[in-house]
């Protein structure tokens, strides 16, 4: 059966960058920007998101071209006869049904806060009062498990309707309403008596904040969220690259969607630095940010029901375009391993997604006492997947592309540098034989010394 393809190279980019374009981009790093003393930060989150994320980015696309297969088995198409690099896939696809255990009750609480907002469950709360209504949300049952079934029923209701019409079509629409949604939230933030003060922490780098901070802690936040942010080593962007085909050259692409991701972190900036300064709140609040901090803003905010709405349903298409991408993932999976349908892919993996969403929902109220290495079962499901799946992923598909054991660097080169555009530079070979697969290491062991010396 022939691969179904993106109808537009468009499309492409719109739906890549919607998988890397998710609550790490618009929650994550407003608060990490936040805690780390804003503009020297973004410099150095922007100097390694080039040096780390965008070569992976280029290989995972490579892999998945050139085996026009899902990780299920595109290591299985491309590997030397008799090794074992095939093994990987049973750890990168349960990186995505880990990844949808936990983002699929987040983006719940999106949609939930976006209807909260509509109604104006927030108007005249005082900050205790805005406090008060989160914890409410993150410790009623079945009203989280209602919000995450919507969630899920909304993706693989896209997913359901085909690659072209579903998937490409919609993520389109949405993406655009997005980036609308962030241009005229950022304005009106920009515009707030008193938001000059946050656009000059933001934008203008004071390295003695660094200092304060700690300069090693700093670096490696940096390496992490550059890293973190792209979705990277799970096969959820070399999915994409079995749907393109040959007219255009791999880096231009990544490119493309490497500043479309990070343009729209930076815009999230633009949206809540001046407003937090404009209202006088510390902007590195860590996740409480947007749940707690944010509905005080726009309490405070002229119009800020609409605006407060208007935030939230563009926090929900972002978490929605990263879900819609990896659950078209997941049913490739079935589609590769088992050749089923599209109908039948789609109806186990709904049911299956639901079930396994449960258990975070559980560990904030009937299971809320039950801790796995002193962390609750969101955080040790995110754990799992930001600390372990993510780093190990992306240094399998680097090793794969370099090493002569593996697919090789002579067959990566020619695939990455198949048609028009941007060619990947042949002198990155030393660096990315034997610098990366060290940092990505460093990258991996430090999130767990971090885990360790937090139990101490």
């Amino acid at each position: 059966m022939e691969r179904e393809k993106f109808s537009s190279r468009i499309g492409f980019i719109l739906i890549s960058a919607g998988c890397a374009i998710g609550l790490g981009n618009v929650w994550r790093f407003p608060y990490i920007t936040g805690k780390y003393g804003g503009a020297a930060f973004v410099l150095i989150y922007l100097f390694f998101l080039l040096v780390l994320g965008l070569p992976i980015m280029v290989m995972e696309f490579s892999v998945g071209r050139a085996s026009q297969k899902s990780i299920a088995t595109s290591f299985n198409v491309l590997e030397p006869k008799g090794t074992k690099w095939h093994i990987y896939r049973y750890f990168g696809m349960a990186g995505n049904y880990l990844l949808m255990m936990f983002y699929t009750t987040i983006g719940g609480w999106m949609l939930a806060y976006f209807v909260k907002m509509m109604k104006g469950d927030f108007a005249g709360l005082d900050t205790e009062g805005v406090g008060a209504e989160f914890a409410k949300l993150t410790t009623d049952m079945p009203t989280m498990i209602f919000w995450m079934a919507v969630i899920v029923i909304i993706g693989f209701l896209v997913c359901s309707m085909g690659l072209q019409s579903g998937v490409e079509r919609i993520n389109k629409i949405m993406m655009v309403v997005l980036l609308g949604l962030m241009v005229v939230l950022a304005i009106n933030s920009c515009l707030l008596p008193g938001a000059s003060e946050g656009l000059k922490f933001y934008l203008l780098p004071d390295f003695g904040k660094l200092i304060e901070a700690g300069i090693s802690e700093v670096v490696f936040a940096a390496m992490g969220q550059a890293f973190f942010t792209l979705s990277l080593g799970i096969g959820a962007l070399a999915i994409f690259g079995s749907y393109i085909g040959k007219e255009r050259k791999l880096t231009g692409e990544a490119i493309n969607i490497t500043i479309l991701d990070t343009s729209v972190a930076l815009i999230a900036g633009l949206i809540i630095f001046p407003a937090c300064f404009a209202f006088d709140i510390n902007p590195g609040e860590g996740p409480g940010l947007v749940f707690v901090t944010l509905p005080n803003v726009f309490n405070e905010m002229k119009g800020g029901r609409l605006w407060g709405s208007l935030f939230f349903l563009f926090m929900t298409f972002a978490a929605l375009s990263t879900i819609i991408a990896v659950f078209q993932n997941i049913i490739s999976f079935a589609q590769d391993l088992w050749n089923w349908s599209l109908k039948k892919a789609v109806l186990v993996n709904g049911v299956a997604i639901f079930i396994l969403s449960l258990p975070c929902i559980f560990g904030m109220t009937i299971w809320s006492d039950f801790t796995i290495l002193g962390k609750q079962i969101m955080d040790f499901e995110d754990f799992l997947v930001s600390n372990n799946m993510l780093p190990l992923g992306s240094l399998v598909y680097l090793l794969f592309c370099v090493n002569k054991y593996g697919w090789g660097w002579e067959n990566f080169l020619k695939e990455a540098n198949t048609g028009a555009g941007v060619s990947f530079p042949k002198k990155m070979r030393v660096y990315l034989t034997f610098v990366l697969p060290i940092v990505v290491f460093y990258i991996f062991i430090q999130g767990y010394w971090s885990l360790f010396a937090g139990l101490k």
